[in-house]
């Protein structure tokens, strides 16, 4: 599950965004887990900075609910909040379900070839790069959002799914990366089909398969997570469209 990140930082650029993503990345990948200490004064000593953009990350961390700021305690990594998992996923559902529906109302022949093009990247990936597949598969979301002109909304979307992608590395040796792939290309296919409804439901599908994974994932790292009452919590869907073919 290690995989240190080398990090440096940009002195031109504004020094506590770069902290705030250093530390989410190495959050995310597993590299410091829950119940881990940091500390202001050390990470700041191993960037030669100050303590204030270090302690600006630390709010911005705190409020995405990957760090536990406890005064005069000290601060640690936070556990995976689980119903923040699910919340996250539903919320990416719902907007990714209206972005496709959007691109095959008219359907580009650039972005499709675009799309195509990072399909075929991702499935000559070896099955070893598992977190270079993670990188691929967000750059095929973000470019679907881009391409419905939803930049922004991506952008919403990453911001709340922090907790959702510590399950998914969590998840890197169950990832069932040929079939999220054909998943893509199905996707990519019925937009480029102008097939609204048929692209809609093809998304949801694909965007509810951490969920098959969630049980066994808590279940090996049970540590990680914060369950609602001790429990796995149960999931709420929207029901798939019919028809659209």
């Amino acid at each position: 599950m290690e995989r240190q990140t080398a990090w440096t930082l940009d002195p031109v650029a504004p020094i506590a965004p770069q902290i705030t993503l250093m530390l989410r990345e190495r959050i995310i990948r597993n590299e410091l887990t829950p119940g881990h200490r940091i500390s202001e004064t050390e990470i700041a000593r191993s960037f030669n900075v100050s303590r204030q953009p270090v302690r600006e990350a630390f709010i911005k961390l705190a409020e995405h609910g990957l760090l536990a700021i406890r005064p005069q305690r000290g601060t640690i990594i936070s556990k995976i909040d689980y119903r923040a998992v699910l919340d996250a996923r539903f919320l990416r559902e719902a907007i990714e379900a209206d972005i496709v529906k959007i691109l095959a109302r008219t359907p580009d022949p650039a972005v499709i070839a675009e799309l195509e093009r990072q399909i075929e990247v991702q499935r000559r990936l070896p099955i070893e790069d598992a977190h270079d597949f993670i990188r691929l598969d967000e750059r095929f979301h973000r470019t679907l959002a881009e391409a419905a002109d939803k930049a922004g909304t991506w952008k919403l979307v990453e911001g709340l799914k922090s907790q959702m992608d510590r399950v998914r590395f969590l998840a890197l040796g169950q990832f069932p990366r040929e079939k999220l792939v054909e998943q893509h290309a199905t996707i990519v296919e019925r937009i480029a089909a102008g097939k609204q409804a048929a692209a809609e439901n093809a998304t949801r599908s694909h965007l509810r398969e951490v969920l098959s994974d969630l049980p066994e994932i808590v279940a090996t790292c049970p540590d990680f997570f914060d369950l609602p009452e001790g429990e796995v919590a149960p999931t709420v869907n929207a029901p798939f469209t019919e028809g659209g073919e």
